[in-house]
């Protein structure tokens, strides 16, 4: 019986650039996120690259593309605070709770500025949110836009969300109203229009989105799409277009360690909040709240407050030959 060829699967190296870092996009209008990505991946010739929270195709504004290493801090940058201006269009209910969709219902009711603001403090704070059924939701191990366009009946359950801010900022006419508004993580602008026009007796769908701001990253970050794909023709952007990996991490609270407590951590031992008293940052959940461990100016990883401990949850790979509290 001949032998397997043991070197005949051997993984080849991925193509492009070995990239590490943050691209902070302005996506236009018309495109999707996973577009998006596709498309400054292969201008900039990288091996490996995803997104910080997806962007609907009606939608503009930031959106934060990770390169190689920053992928891994994907999860950290979502969990952040986002901020959105929209614009909605009362009188015509979506399919889709944005101007992409159908219509499916009418309303006469145009509602007064004393009005929309009266509605606004129910929808500030700890709410319960239902999701437009056109979002990447899985039901079942599908997703909800999946069977929304093969036109079945997706009921959708009402979850968590968190609101810090929802103000009316302009009324262009009596059919339009724009809104600021900053979240938490997976917070539905879509959902916040559609519920603020039912509020006030009316029905209405976003036709406008833009998103400012997502954690550490804002507009001043970004660079429009089009300025970053050029033709065939013209070389890749330059990597000094990149954010640090750890740029993305700028918002959580750090925490200086010694070299003994950070050969600690690297060994998965929690560390005591008691021996850590009086350096812990005031801003710093003591339940669940995250702190960047810092050997000097230098990142160790991510840990996680947790029972009186500081557990360890995502540390940096060391260089070969560099110890724990070495400082960079």
């Amino acid at each position: 019986m001949n032998q397997p060829n043991r070197h005949r699967h051997r993984s080849k190296k991925p193509k492009g650039r070995e990239l590490d870092g943050w691209l902070i996009v302005d996506k236009p209008s018309g495109i999707g996120s996973t577009d998006v990505v596709n498309k400054v991946k292969r201008a900039f010739d990288a091996q490996k690259a995803g997104h910080g929270g997806t962007l609907d195709p009606l939608a503009t504004g930031l959106l934060p593309v990770a390169f190689g290493a920053a992928t891994k801090t994907v999860p950290y940058v979502m969990d952040g605070t986002k901020t959105y201006h929209f614009t909605l269009k009362f009188g015509e209910a979506r399919d889709t709770d944005d101007a992409d969709g159908a219509v499916i219902a009418t309303s006469g009711v145009r509602p007064t500025d004393a009005q929309i603001e009266a509605a606004l403090p129910a929808f500030r704070g700890d709410i319960m949110q239902v999701p437009p059924i056109y979002s990447a939701i899985k039901i079942a191990g599908e997703r909800a836009y999946d069977l929304a366009r093969d036109g079945q009946v997706v009921e959708m359950a009402a979850r968590p969300a968190r609101v810090d801010r929802f103000d009316l900022i302009g009324r262009p006419d009596a059919d339009t109203a724009i809104f600021h508004v900053e979240s938490g993580k997976g917070v539905y602008m879509r959902s916040l229009a559609r519920d603020v026009a039912k509020a006030v007796g009316s029905v209405g769908h976003i036709t406008a989105l833009r998103r400012l701001r997502v954690g550490p990253f804002r507009m001043e970050h970004a660079i429009p799409l089009d300025s970053l794909l050029g033709t065939g023709d013209t070389p890749p952007p330059s990597p000094d277009l990149l954010l640090p990996v750890t740029t993305a991490l700028a918002d959580i609270p750090a925490l200086a360690v010694t070299a003994e407590e950070a050969a600690r951590l690297y060994q998965g031992q929690a560390i005591s909040l008691v021996d850590l008293m009086g350096r812990v940052p005031r801003e710093a959940d003591p339940e669940g709240g995250l702190l960047r461990a810092m050997a000097g100016e230098r990142l160790l990883g991510l840990c996680r407050l947790e029972s009186g401990w500081m557990q360890p949850e995502r540390l940096i790979q060391l260089e070969p030959g560099q110890q724990p509290g070495d400082v960079a």
